[in-house]
């Protein structure tokens, strides 16, 4: 079985400073101390296509492996490891994220896409955030409604880890926006 469950979000902020916020919001020391749960990202690839005006990234993310501690015990690994792919299409004012786990496959497969644009009701002045995360516990499918439960923890977890994630976001646009003002947050 698989959980899924999607959220969608108004920062009333214009695109370009969310995207900003989107790519320096896990460096900023306090966001490090609300996101504990991300262990490290490092940038792998970055291809810049200025034809297109499009930025293509990719990135590593450690974080806590998701889930029941006593899944983690079984499992044996409180790690997990992810890749992040990303586009900014500066054309279409458009930042689409994907980020799925490379480890722990065997156990559980996460998958979580994320998209930026400029909000159709105020598109220079607001952007809406769309959230699409499904989550899979393999190994129980034969037990259903232990699987069920464990899926429902993990996704009950994404969605507060979500609501740190809109608070980060939304800290790192005031910062922003204080800092092009010529103010300090």
């Amino acid at each position: 079985m698989v959980r899924a469950y999607a959220q969608e979000h108004t920062y009333r902020h214009p695109w370009e400073r969310v995207t900003s916020a989107s790519w320096r919001k896990f460096a900023d020391p306090e966001n490090k101390r609300i996101l504990s749960h991300i262990l490290e990202v490092d940038t792998l690839n970055r291809k810049l296509d200025s034809q297109a005006g499009k930025l293509y990234t990719t990135r590593a993310i450690t974080i806590h492996a998701p889930g029941p501690w006593f899944i983690r015990k079984i499992v044996g690994q409180d790690i997990c490891h992810c890749v992040e792919s990303t586009v900014v299409d500066a054309q279409s004012r458009s930042m689409q994220l994907a980020t799925r786990n490379i480890s722990l496959q065997k156990y559980i497969e996460v998958e979580e896409k994320i998209r930026y644009d400029p909000h159709p009701d105020n598109p220079s002045g607001w952007t809406i955030c769309r959230q699409e995360t499904s989550i899979r516990i393999k190994p129980l499918s034969s037990l259903a409604s232990m699987a069920e439960k464990v899926e429902q923890r993990c996704v009950e977890k994404f969605q507060q880890n979500s609501v740190k994630g809109r608070e980060v976001m939304e800290r790192m646009c005031n910062y922003l926006e204080a800092e092009s003002t010529g103010f300090s947050a």
